[in-house]
Formats: structure tokens, C-alpha cells, sequence
């Protein structure tokens, strides 16, 4: 059984002024999302910079999500290192919160080789044996790349490594994986401009960055194209496409917390070293967010 199928919102992490994780304006947006058919939250990705917040505010911050969400969606908790020894411990401290999956990104900077990645992977996975792992391939942050018959042979030889968030770009890439999984590995998006794509190759669903301030759309373009109306699906996919750009032009999650401020939901500062948007940018996403139909504060 898929641990999803649909739109999960890579959701961010509100921050008081002073910095700190603001707890009580998490649980408006996940109830925001909740309301708005999101099918999973994914806490503590990219999106929720997970970067820059402590062991201790990250860990936090996932207990917080999976008790507030209790059992409504899927609760995806990213708990990916570099250091897989603290892949481990996180992962442990997710699975005994009872996170219904975790997410692991490759291991940056380091720069593993497929043979480190297989160890690594798998190394994890054992230390959480009964908790289902979607692994997290975004060459383009990482500098590393899951190549093909990396991701089928873990998904193959190591039962709890079952699903990938493929952010690479390259559909011709995810196509070779698929191939090559024979079934066995659930295929999510990781690129919101690709969803459609990846789901006529197989994928289930998308983990979203537009889902944070757009979350019936992008589960209203995934349960479309599922259920035969392709046509309805890509209106969707096309329409929101000069959204997503402007999400994206500078580092995420810069626009899309910006967004959601301008959309009033307050969700606060970023972390150093990222940094307040550049004005011009923010006036080009303040257009394609009208353009789309999200209301503005």
C-alpha cells in the first residue's frame, strides 16, 4: 500500500520574529492544509529549512507536526544527513514519534559514490526497520546523484526503502528507473513543474513547494489526471506554471514564504544565510500569484 497517493506539501516552518520556530502558526497551516485536501505533510524538508534548525528544533518540530496532524494524512518526516550516523539517530526519534515515513535526502556535500549511497541507504533502514523510507534525489542541492540502478537495487534488496522523490530534472532518467524497478518503487515528483510528466511514467503523486499556498489545486491536478481527466489535469499543470516559476526564482523556500506572507498567513522570517527576496522578484511572484487567483492580503 502507497504511503500516499496525491499532493503532499512540503510545508514550511513558520518562525517568530526573533527567530524561534513559532509552534502555534504550524498548526494553523497544517490545519489550513488539511482543510485544503492535502493528502501528507512532509515536515522538516528544504522547504521547512531544515538546514538551520538545531537536532533539538528539528526532532521538536516533527513531534509537532505528527501530533497535530494524529492520524489524519500521512506525516512524512525528513531526517535526511550527510552524516549517516545522525541520519540514524533522527530517524530513530521520527519512527518512535510514529511518523508514518521518513525522507532522506542523499548525502551532500560529501559528494557519495553509489556504492556509499547503497550503504548508506541501507544503513539507515535497518535502523528503523518497521518505518517506510522515501528517499530524496535533488542532484541540483547535493551534488549527488542517485543514478538508476542505485534507487532499484535499494528499493529491490531492502524492504523499507520503497518510494522516491525524484527532483532531478531529467525525465529520461526517472524513466530508466522505472524501468528498471519492476514495481517496486513509488514515484513522486520533487519538481512541481513536472508533476503531469512524472505521472504518465508511473509517479503517485507530488511532494509540493505550490502546495503550501495552492494545496486544492495541486491535489485537484493529481486526483484528475488519476482518474482519467488528463485534459483537466494539464489545464492545472499549464495554469500554474508561471506560479511555480516565480517560486523559484530565487532559492526555495525564499518566494514561498514570501507568498504566504503576502497572502497574510504571517509564517514569519527566514534563516541566515537565506534572505529576504529581491524586491523586483517579489513584485513578479505578487503577479503570477493574482494571475493564478490567490487572494492577497
Amino acid at each position: 500500500m502507497a504511503i500516499f497517493k496525491g499532493a503532499a506539501v512540503a510545508i514550511v516552518t513558520p518562525m517568530c520574529a526573533d527567530g524561534k520556530v513559532n509552534y502555534d502558526k504550524l498548526a494553523e497551516i497544517i490545519e489550513f492544509q488539511i482543510a485544503n485536501s492535502t493528502d501528507a505533510i512532509v515536515i522538516c524538508g528544504t522547504t521547512g529549512e531544515s538546514s538551520t534548525l538545531t537536532h533539538g528544533e528539528h526532532l521538536k518540530t516533527i513531534k509537532f507536526a505528527i501530533d497535530q496532524v494524529n492520524k489524519r494524512v500521512p506525516v512524512i518526516a525528513g531526517t535526511g544527513s550527510n552524516c549517516t550516523e545522525t541520519a540514524i539517530m533522527m530517524s530513530k526519534e521520527a519512527a518512535s514519534y510514529g511518523a508514518d515515513a521518513l525522507l532522506l535526502v542523499t548525502p551532500y556535500y560529501n559528494k557519495a559514490t553509489q556504492k556509499g549511497l547503497i550503504a548508506h541507504y541501507t544503513a539507515i533502514a535497518n535502523a528503523v526497520p518497521e518505518t517506510p523510507i522515501i528517499m530524496y534525489n535533488v542532484p541540483s542541492r547535493t551534488g549527488c546523484n542517485i543514478q538508476p540502478a542505485t534507487a532499484a537495487a535499494l528499493a529491490k534488496n531492502v524492504k523499507n526503502i520503497v518510494g522516491i522523490k525524484a527532483a532531478s530534472g531529467d525525465l529520461s532518467q526517472i524513466a530508466k528507473m522505472m524501468s528498471m524497478a519492476d514495481g517496486c518503487l513509488e514515484l513522486y515528483s520533487g519538481n512541481d513543474d513536472q508533476v503531469l510528466p512524472i505521472l504518465s511514467l508511473g509517479g503517485l503523486g507530488v511532494i509540493s513547494v505550490l502546495s503550501n499556498v495552492a494545496p486544492k489545486e495541486t491535489h485537484d491536478m493529481v486526483m484528475k489526471f488519476m482518474e482519467g481527466d488528463v485534459a483537466g489535469a494539464t489545464k492545472i499543470q499549464l495554469d500554474a506554471i508561471p506560479l511555480i516559476n516565480a517560486l523559484f526564482c530565487e532559492v526555495n523556500p525564499i518566494p514561498v514564504k514570501t507568498a504566504m506572507n503576502l497572502m497574510g498567513m504571517e509564517v514569519g522570517p527566514l534563516r541566515m544565510p537565506l534572505c529576504e527576496m529581491e524586491e523586483a522578484n517579489v513584485e513578479v511572484l505578487r503577479k503570477a500569484m493574482k494571475d493564478f487567483g490567490l487572494k492577497l492580503a
